[in-house]
């Protein structure tokens, strides 16, 4: 027998073309993070700019990652891309200058659009469907789909068969719905590269210092899958990250990771975004131990603080001399994002034993440039402080800054860098003053 969630549902039913007309001119949009976006919608909507029926409109997106016809720079002024974390496919029309971006701490990305936007006037997702109490799950994300919700003045949901239905605080109800589409097509896959020889040796160096017991958090990069495959042999780890990755389906499915020892979300792996392999999506499809969280949730330092032993993973660009570290340009060319790289340091430093890892390879361009300089490249944005950094790791070694004085410091990051640019640095830290 047909129920109320589901006449409603047939009540909101249409064609992409339908839904995309409740979008108007001047409009701002807003959609979950990377696998979030609802391709059929905003395809739709680009249709309509492209006829010329709206102008003005902003797609608002933390990362883009499948494209769509707010990059198309034909399309400027009547359906334009406003980037919150610089990568993927947008990457190229934020570096021409064709799109703008907001700064921004991930974990912030939800109190901006609570407080600090003007308004939204659409929140548009990509959701599995509609179980029978009239949820739809946002499946790969969680991070900024609460404080979207409470602000949208329209929502507009691409339900496609595909999207895996996860459990946690990323949960649409129909009753919350303006209007719907369905479609059905296979979720995009993020495939690892292969590791290579010096990604395997920081990752080694990094999992021996994981203590058994221990939570954790991986960024995305090589280093970091690296790690993830070497901590197969550790016992009762607990998974608090912010991306789920494909090495961490690994070592639960390996029993490294029970989530038995966590403090707070006892047996529950703890995500606010996912990107993977089909592999991963079959695994977090209707699993109640995965939920996936807002990011003022998951990436909370009070709330990882609250994780004995917490291990924070993530990579950078290069490194001064001072500690201070860039993960986000390449001088002002901008290359990705903030991220939640700072929020899972502080979290690390407040964290009873936390040990926070910022790893790079020592060299760029076949070993022509080294990464780990006297100062940043000029124009390079610090993304995290020299006060904050607590581990910095290359393929030569692992330096413990944290409570070091300035010249032990530098004499350490010296130390990890290429030995053809040990002299030179050196040179340039008593320059400085750095080393006496």
């Amino acid at each position: 027998m047909e129920n109320r969630f589901q006449k409603m549902y047939q009540q909101k039913l249409k064609t992409p073309e339908e839904v995309a007309k409740y979008v108007q001119s001047g409009f701002i949009c807003g959609c979950p993070t990377a696998l979030g976006e609802p391709t059929a919608i905003v395809n739709a909507v680009g249709e309509r700019a492209k006829k010329g029926e709206i102008e003005g409109v902003y797609h608002h997106a933390i990362l883009c990652v499948k494209g769509g016809p707010f990059l198309d720079v034909t399309l400027k002024g009547r359906y334009d891309y406003v980037s919150w974390f610089t990568g993927g496919v947008g990457r190229k029309g934020v570096q021409d200058g064709d799109y703008d971006y907001i700064p921004n701490n991930y974990s912030t990305a939800p109190k901006y659009w609570r407080e600090l936007m003007p308004r939204l006037d659409v929140f548009y997702a990509e959701v599995s469907p509609m179980d029978k109490h009239g949820y739809f799950s946002c499946g790969m994300a969680g991070a900024e789909v609460s404080a979207m919700l409470e602000r949208a003045s329209i929502v507009l949901l691409d339900v496609n068969d595909k999207m895996p239905r996860t459990f946690g605080n990323n949960m649409i109800h129909i009753s919350e719905v303006t209007a719907l589409c369905e479609s059905s097509r296979p979720l995009l896959e993020l495939q690892n590269p292969p590791l290579s020889e010096n990604d395997k040796k920081i990752g080694r160096m990094i999992a021996d210092l994981v203590p058994n017991g221990a939570t954790f958090q991986l960024g995305i990069g090589g280093i970091p899958n690296a790690v993830g495959m070497l901590l197969k042999e550790k016992e009762d780890l607990g998974i608090h990250t912010e991306m789920f990755t494909d090495s961490m389906v690994d070592l639960i499915e390996c029993g490294a990771v029970t989530n038995k020892k966590k403090p707070i979300n006892k047996g529950k792996t703890i995500a606010t975004l996912a990107w993977g392999t089909q592999k991963m999506y079959d695994f977090m499809d209707d699993n109640p131990s995965f939920e996936m969280h807002p990011v003022d949730y998951t990436n909370n330092p009070n709330v990882i603080a609250q994780h004995d032993n917490f291990v924070s993973v993530n990579a950078c660009v290069e490194v001064d001399l001072f500690g201070q570290v860039c993960a986000e340009s390449i001088g002002t060319k901008h290359y990705s994002g903030s991220g939640g790289q700072l929020d899972f340091v502080r979290g690390t430093n407040l964290s009873k034993g936390g040990q926070g890892f910022i790893a790079m390879q020592s060299t760029a361009k076949n070993g022509t440039i080294s990464k780990i300089k006297p100062i940043l490249t000029p124009g390079s944005i610090v993304t995290t402080g020299k006060n904050e950094v607590d581990y910095i790791v290359t393929e030569n070694g692992v330096a413990r800054l944290k409570g070091l004085t300035a010249g032990k410091r530098a004499q350490l990051l010296i130390s990890l860098a290429a030995p053809q640019f040990r002299e030179e640095l050196t040179f340039e830290a008593k320059k400085m003053h750095l080393m006496i």
